[in-house]
Protein backbone atom coordinates (compact mmCIF):
# COMPACT_ATOMS: atom_id res chain seq x y z
CA UNK A 1 0.00 0.00 0.00
CA UNK A 2 1.46 3.49 -1.06
CA UNK A 3 -0.21 5.71 1.60
CA UNK A 4 1.93 8.45 0.33
CA UNK A 5 0.68 8.72 -2.96
CA UNK A 6 -3.04 7.83 -2.29
CA UNK A 7 -2.98 11.30 -0.13
CA UNK A 8 -1.08 13.36 -2.38
CA UNK A 9 -3.59 12.37 -5.12
CA UNK A 10 -6.74 12.58 -3.87
CA UNK A 11 -8.73 15.48 -5.28
CA UNK A 12 -9.46 16.36 -1.95
CA UNK A 13 -5.87 17.30 -2.01
CA UNK A 14 -5.87 19.28 -4.83
CA UNK A 15 -7.87 21.31 -3.27
CA UNK A 16 -6.08 21.46 0.08
CA UNK A 17 -3.16 22.52 -2.41
CA UNK A 18 -5.05 24.89 -3.79
CA UNK A 19 -6.73 26.78 -0.55
CA UNK A 20 -2.95 26.63 1.06
CA UNK A 21 -1.51 28.25 -2.34
CA UNK A 22 -4.29 31.33 -2.34
CA UNK A 23 -3.87 31.54 1.79
CA UNK A 24 0.22 31.55 1.04
CA UNK A 25 0.28 34.23 -1.76
CA UNK A 26 -2.07 36.29 0.57
CA UNK A 27 0.18 36.31 3.56
CA UNK A 28 3.28 36.97 0.67
CA UNK A 29 1.39 39.99 -0.24
CA UNK A 30 0.30 41.17 2.94
CA UNK A 31 4.13 40.59 4.19
CA UNK A 32 5.27 42.66 0.67
CA UNK A 33 2.95 45.41 1.40
CA UNK A 34 4.49 45.83 4.94
CA UNK A 35 8.03 45.40 3.72
CA UNK A 36 7.28 48.05 1.04
CA UNK A 37 6.03 50.83 3.36
CA UNK A 38 9.27 50.11 5.60
CA UNK A 39 11.66 50.97 2.43
CA UNK A 40 9.21 54.16 1.47
CA UNK A 41 9.65 55.16 5.09
CA UNK A 42 13.03 54.30 5.30
CA UNK A 43 13.75 55.83 1.93
CA UNK A 44 12.15 59.14 3.53
CA UNK A 45 13.62 59.12 6.56
CA UNK A 46 17.27 59.14 4.74
CA UNK A 47 16.51 61.99 2.26
CA UNK A 48 14.58 64.20 5.02
CA UNK A 49 17.09 63.02 8.26
CA UNK A 50 19.24 66.19 8.39
CA UNK A 51 16.95 68.34 7.88
CA UNK A 52 14.45 67.35 11.07
CA UNK A 53 14.86 68.62 14.14
CA UNK A 54 16.12 65.59 17.00
CA UNK A 55 12.00 64.90 17.77
CA UNK A 56 11.25 64.37 14.48
CA UNK A 57 14.42 62.00 13.56
CA UNK A 58 13.35 60.26 16.78
CA UNK A 59 9.73 59.86 16.20
CA UNK A 60 10.71 58.77 12.86
CA UNK A 61 12.97 56.21 13.72
CA UNK A 62 10.52 54.77 16.65
CA UNK A 63 8.24 54.33 13.41
CA UNK A 64 10.57 52.39 11.71
CA UNK A 65 11.81 50.06 14.26
CA UNK A 66 7.24 49.80 15.14
CA UNK A 67 7.15 48.70 11.48
CA UNK A 68 10.09 46.30 11.66
CA UNK A 69 9.04 44.60 14.74
CA UNK A 70 5.41 44.19 13.02
CA UNK A 71 6.92 42.78 10.08
CA UNK A 72 8.88 39.86 12.36
CA UNK A 73 5.65 39.46 14.53
CA UNK A 74 3.92 38.94 11.08
CA UNK A 75 6.15 36.48 9.57
CA UNK A 76 6.11 34.75 12.49
CA UNK A 77 2.34 34.56 13.32
CA UNK A 78 1.66 33.89 9.72
CA UNK A 79 4.13 30.91 9.28
CA UNK A 80 2.51 29.44 12.28
CA UNK A 81 -1.40 30.00 10.80
CA UNK A 82 -0.09 28.50 7.57
CA UNK A 83 1.22 25.31 9.50
CA UNK A 84 -1.97 25.19 10.89
CA UNK A 85 -4.47 25.85 8.06
CA UNK A 86 -2.43 22.95 6.34
CA UNK A 87 -2.71 20.56 9.50
CA UNK A 88 -6.52 21.25 9.35
CA UNK A 89 -6.99 21.31 5.77
CA UNK A 90 -4.85 17.54 5.53
CA UNK A 91 -6.66 15.96 8.70
CA UNK A 92 -9.96 14.49 7.17
CA UNK A 93 -7.92 13.53 4.04
CA UNK A 94 -5.67 11.43 5.96
CA UNK A 95 -8.95 10.16 8.04
CA UNK A 96 -10.44 9.31 4.62
CA UNK A 97 -7.32 7.36 3.42
CA UNK A 98 -7.08 5.27 6.86
CA UNK A 99 -10.75 4.66 6.67
CA UNK A 100 -10.83 3.41 3.14
CA UNK A 101 -7.67 1.59 3.96
CA UNK A 102 -9.00 -0.28 7.25
CA UNK A 103 -12.84 -1.15 5.05
CA UNK A 104 -10.97 -2.67 2.19
CA UNK A 105 -8.04 -5.10 4.37
CA UNK A 106 -11.77 -5.72 6.61
CA UNK A 107 -13.17 -6.72 3.39
CA UNK A 108 -10.03 -8.93 1.95
CA UNK A 109 -9.42 -10.19 5.67
CA UNK A 110 -6.35 -8.78 5.82
CA UNK A 111 -4.19 -8.88 9.45
CA UNK A 112 -1.87 -6.14 8.93
CA UNK A 113 -1.47 -3.20 6.32
CA UNK A 114 2.15 -1.91 5.55
CA UNK A 115 2.97 0.86 3.80
CA UNK A 116 5.41 0.84 1.22
CA UNK A 117 7.23 3.64 2.50
CA UNK A 118 8.03 2.56 5.54
CA UNK A 119 8.97 -1.20 5.08
CA UNK A 120 12.36 -2.09 4.16
CA UNK A 121 11.77 -5.56 2.89
CA UNK A 122 8.57 -6.82 1.05
CA UNK A 123 7.95 -9.71 -1.78
CA UNK A 124 5.60 -7.87 -4.27
CA UNK A 125 4.71 -11.45 -5.30
CA UNK A 126 3.61 -12.75 -2.30
CA UNK A 127 1.84 -9.28 -1.65
CA UNK A 128 -1.26 -7.70 -2.29
CA UNK A 129 -1.22 -4.13 -3.21
CA UNK A 130 -4.41 -2.61 -1.83
CA UNK A 131 -3.28 1.05 -3.58
CA UNK A 132 -5.29 0.37 -6.72
CA UNK A 133 -8.41 -0.33 -4.76
CA UNK A 134 -8.12 2.02 -2.52
CA UNK A 135 -7.41 4.98 -5.37
CA UNK A 136 -10.65 3.60 -6.98
CA UNK A 137 -12.34 4.09 -3.58
CA UNK A 138 -10.83 7.69 -3.29
CA UNK A 139 -11.95 8.70 -7.09
CA UNK A 140 -8.45 9.26 -8.17
CA UNK A 141 -8.20 9.35 -11.97
CA UNK A 142 -6.84 5.92 -13.38
CA UNK A 143 -4.11 7.65 -15.21
CA UNK A 144 -2.61 9.75 -12.27
CA UNK A 145 0.61 9.59 -11.10
CA UNK A 146 2.64 11.23 -8.24
CA UNK A 147 4.94 12.04 -11.53
CA UNK A 148 1.74 13.85 -13.33
CA UNK A 149 1.09 15.40 -9.98
CA UNK A 150 4.49 16.61 -9.78
CA UNK A 151 4.14 18.15 -13.93
CA UNK A 152 1.05 19.95 -12.82
CA UNK A 153 2.58 21.55 -9.71
CA UNK A 154 5.35 22.59 -12.04
CA UNK A 155 2.98 24.21 -14.62
CA UNK A 156 1.72 25.82 -11.81
CA UNK A 157 4.13 27.42 -10.29
CA UNK A 158 5.74 28.34 -13.77
CA UNK A 159 2.55 30.17 -14.45
CA UNK A 160 2.10 32.05 -11.57
CA UNK A 161 5.90 32.88 -11.83
CA UNK A 162 4.74 34.23 -15.44
CA UNK A 163 1.55 35.92 -14.33
CA UNK A 164 4.19 37.86 -11.27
Amino acid sequence: MNFSELIQLCPEADEARTTMAAASQEAQDTYQAMVDEFQTKYQDYEAKAATWSDSIRSSKEKELTDIQTRIQEFSQSVDLELQQQQQSLMAPIYEKARNVVSQLAKEGSYVYVFDINSVLYYDAAQSTDLTPAARTAMNIPEGRTLESLQAELQAQAEQAQQAQ
